[in-house]
C-alpha cells in the first residue's frame, strides 16, 4: 500500500473515502479512471493478473529485427534499442484489466478539478534515480518543457493543449490545460517518462548517444554492443519494486535483447533455442514453421491466450496527399480487388478473421446502421457525408476465395470508369491527362510480398502498374515519417478507450506533421469534429457513440483496404517458465512471467538428453 505524506487526520480520512471516486473527483486519488472507478481500491495489494509470489531471478533472452543506433526513445532521430522504456517510470501506470485506469506510480496521489481544467499529481519521497538522487518536481517540469521542445512529434501533439505546468511545493506540480473537453489529457500526462533534470541538462537530447541513460525504472543497462544485442538487469535496489502496482512484476534478472537480419533467421535462432519467447504474427509460421519434436515432448510450448483487445485497423494504407489516390471511387476501387478469402485460405490457413471495423472486437465497432444516438451526431454534416454513412451497413468486398474476382474487378473497373480513367493498350490511363495508373506498395516485411504479388496481380488486371518493393527497417521508417510512399501496411494500435491517439491517426494538423500517424493523409473536418466528440465524452456510452460515428465515417472514406485479425495471441516460449493463472483482458503480460528454476534445471537435462 502507498505511504501517503503527512496531513491531517480530517485530509486523511476524506482521501481513503474518496480513494474509488472518478477523475471528477477534486481529492487526492491513488488512481483515476476514464470513466466510472477504478477497480482497485487504495489498499490493493496486487493486481489480480500476477503472482505475487513470483521469484526473482533467472536469465532472458528475446530477440530483435534490425539494428539500433540509440539509446533516446524519445526523439525521431534514430534507432532505439529494444526494452529502452524498462530504464524509466512516469506518474501513473495502467492496469491491465480495465479499459484505461492510471494507477499512482512515481506520483503518491492526484487531484483533478471537477471541470478537468488541471490535475495536480503529489510525488512519492522516496522515488529515486538509478544514481541515489531523489526525483522532483524540478524532473518533472524539465521533462515537459524538453519533450515538448525537442521530443518526437507525436509527443508534441499529445501536449499541445498543456497551457501551464507550475510547482506548487517539494513534491506537488499542477497541470492547466486549455479546454475542459479533453478528457483524457489529465491520465495521458501521467503516461509521460519522467527523465533526470541532472543528467540531460548538460547533454544535447536531440542527438542520438549509446552512452547508458540514467533512469529511475526496474532496469539498468548491463551491457551492450551497437546493432548486436544490449543487456537490461534488474536493480535490486529498484524504489518502486514493493509498490501494489510493481507486486510480481518485472521478476527476471537480466533481459537480453539480440539482433537479427530478418523473420526467417529469427526462427531458426529460436528453434535452436538461442533465446526463450517469441509472440508469432505470421499464420504460416504458427502453422508450420514449429512442427518439430520438442513441441510434441512439452520442451517447446506453443499456446494460444485468448484477449478481448480492440484489434483495430490493418491494411493497404492508401497515401491521400498523392493526387492519384484523391476520388474516394478510386480508393473503393481499390479495395475490390484485394480477395482476403483467398488468401486465408491458401496462406494463412484459415487463422483470421476480416477486418471490416476501426474498432473492430469491441463495442466500439459501428454494426448495422446508425442508431438514435449515432444520429445525433451525425446528421450536422449529412451534407458532408458520403449517403451511405446513413443508408447503408459497410462490409467489405467478398469473395467466394477459388481465386474468382471477376464479379469484384468488374465493380472495381465502374468506380474507376466514373472516376475518368479507361483502358487503353492494356494500361489504365486517366481521360483528360493520358497519365497511366501507377503506384508503388512499400514493404518493411518479406511476410507480405506473398499476399501483396496476388493482390498486384489482380490490380494488372484492371490495367494498374502496383510495384512492389520491401526495404529495410531504417529506410521505411524514415519514408513513412515524411509520408514519402503510395501505398503501405500499417495496423494501428487501439485501446479500449481510445482517445486523443485518434487525432495523431486522423486528424487534418497530424496529416500535415511530418512523423505522426497519419498515415494516410486524412483531412476532414467532419472527423476532426468526432473525435473531438469522442475525446470530449461524459461516460462509457457517449464514447461508444462518438467512437462508432467516427467508425462509419472512416469506413466509408475508404483509407484502407482492410486486411484481417485475431482475437488471440499465439505465443512459443521454451518450458522455463511460470506465468500467473489469470490471463487480463489486454492479453499475455509477460512481465508479470517468471523463470521457474526446477522448470529451467528440468528443461537443460531434456536437451541434453536430446542431443545425445
Amino acid at each position: 500500500m502507498k505511504q501517503l505524506g503527512p496531513a491531517a487526520t480530517l485530509v486523511v480520512t476524506l482521501t481513503l473515502l474518496l480513494a474509488v471516486a472518478p477523475v471528477g473527483s477534486a481529492a487526492p486519488v491513488h488512481a483515476l479512471a476514464m470513466h466510472g472507478s477504478p477497480k482497485y481500491g487504495p489498499d490493493f495489494a496486487h493486481f489480480e493478473y500476477v503472482n505475487p509470489e513470483a521469484p526473482k531471478g533467472g536469465n532472458v533472452r528475446l530477440a530483435a529485427i534490425g539494428s539500433f543506433d540509440s539509446l533516446n526513445p524519445f526523439i525521431i532521430k534514430g534507432e532505439a534499442a529494444a526494452g529502452i522504456g524498462g530504464l524509466y517510470d512516469s506518474l501513473t501506470t495502467a492496469s491491465a484489466d480495465e479499459p484505461f485506469t492510471r494507477y499512482g506510480l512515481l506520483a503518491e496521489s492526484m487531484e483533478v478539478a471537477e471541470d478537468r481544467s488541471w490535475i495536480t499529481f503529489t510525488l512519492r519521497p522516496e522515488a529515486r534515480w538509478h544514481d541515489g538522487q531523489p526525483v522532483t518536481v524540478d524532473d518533472v517540469l524539465f521533462t515537459f518543457d524538453l519533450v515538448r521542445r525537442e521530443g518526437e512529434p507525436q509527443i508534441r501533439f499529445y501536449y499541445r493543449d498543456i497551457t501551464a505546468i507550475e510547482k506548487l511545493d517539494a513534491r506537488r506540480v499542477k497541470f492547466t490545460f486549455a479546454n475542459t473537453s479533453n478528457r483524457e489529457l489529465p491520465l495521458i500526462v501521467g503516461e509521460q517518462a519522467i527523465l533526470p533534470q541532472h543528467y540531460w541538462q548538460e547533454r544535447e537530447f536531440a542527438r542520438t548517444s549509446l552512452e547508458p541513460p540514467v533512469g529511475s525504472g526496474p532496469y539498468r543497462i548491463g551491457s551492450l554492443e551497437p546493432g548486436r544485442f544490449i543487456v537490461y538487469q534488474r536493480d535490486p535496489d529498484y524504489w518502486g519494486r514493493d509498490l501494489p502496482v510493481n507486486v510480481g512484476r518485472h521478476n527476471f534478472a537480466t533481459i537480453r535483447y539480440d539482433y537479427y537480419r530478418d523473420t526467417t533467421v529469427v526462427i531458426e535462432a529460436f528453434k535452436a533455442g538461442e533465446f526463450d519467447y517469441r509472440e508469432e504474427n505470421s499464420s504460416k509460421h504458427w502453422a508450420t514453421a514449429y512442427a518439430m519434436p520438442e513441441v510434441e515432448q512439452g520442451l517447446l510450448q506453443k499456446m494460444r491466450f485468448d484477449n478481448d483487445l480492440p484489434q483495430g485497423m490493418q491494411g493497404y494504407v492508401i497515401n491521400t496527399r498523392r493526387t492519384l489516390f484523391r476520388d474516394r471511387r478510386v480508393r473503393e476501387a481499390l479495395g475490390w480487388a484485394f480477395d482476403f478469402e483467398r488468401s486465408n485460405q491458401t496462406l494463412f490457413y484459415g487463422q483470421y478473421k476480416r477486418t471490416r471495423s476501426y474498432f473492430d472486437n469491441s463495442e466500439m465497432a459501428a454494426l448495422g446502421l446508425p442508431g438514435a444516438a449515432e444520429l445525433e451526431l451525425l446528421e450536422p454534416y449529412r451534407d458532408l457525408l458520403p449517403p451511405e454513412v446513413f443508408t447503408t451497413e459497410y462490409n467489405p468486398p467478398a469473395t467466394p476465395g477459388d481465386g474468382r474476382i471477376r464479379d469484384n474487378l468488374r465493380r472495381a473497373y465502374e468506380l474507376l470508369t466514373a472516376a475518368g480513367w479507361q483502358v487503353e493498350s492494356n494500361r489504365l490511363v486517366h481521360t483528360e491527362t493520358g497519365q497511366p495508373f501507377e503506384f508503388e506498395i512499400l514493404l518493411v516485411s518479406p511476410l507480405f510480398e506473398r499476399i501483396t504479388l496476388p493482390y498486384k496481380q489482380n490490380l494488372e488486371r484492371l490495367g494498374i502498374t502496383a510495384r512492389v518493393r520491401t526495404v529495410d527497417t531504417a529506410q521505411y521508417i524514415k519514408r513513412l515519417e515524411t509520408y514519402d510512399y503510395d501505398m503501405i501496411v500499417f495496423r494501428w494500435g487501439l485501446s479500449q478507450s481510445p482517445g486523443n491517439e485518434q487525432l495523431n491517426y486522423w486528424g487534418s494538423n497530424a496529416a500535415q506533421q511530418d512523423g505522426s500517424r497519419n498515415f494516410a493523409g486524412v483531412s476532414d473536418p467532419v472527423v476532426d469534429a468526432l473525435m473531438e466528440k469522442l475525446i470530449s465524452a461524459d461516460d462509457r456510452a457517449g464514447l461508444v457513440t462518438a467512437a462508432r460515428a467516427l467508425d462509419r465515417v472512416l469506413q466509408w472514406g475508404f483509407y484502407v483496404v482492410p486486411h484481417w485479425h485475431i482475437d488471440y495471441d499465439r505465443v512459443l516460449f521454451w518450458d522455463k517458465f511460470g506465468r500467473p493463472e489469470v490471463t487480463p483482458a489486454a492479453g499475455v503480460q509477460f512481465g508479470a512471467w517468471w523463470v521457474d528454476p526446477e522448470r529451467e534445471a528440468r528443461l537443460r537435462g531434456r536437451l541434453k538428453s536430446v542431443a545425445r
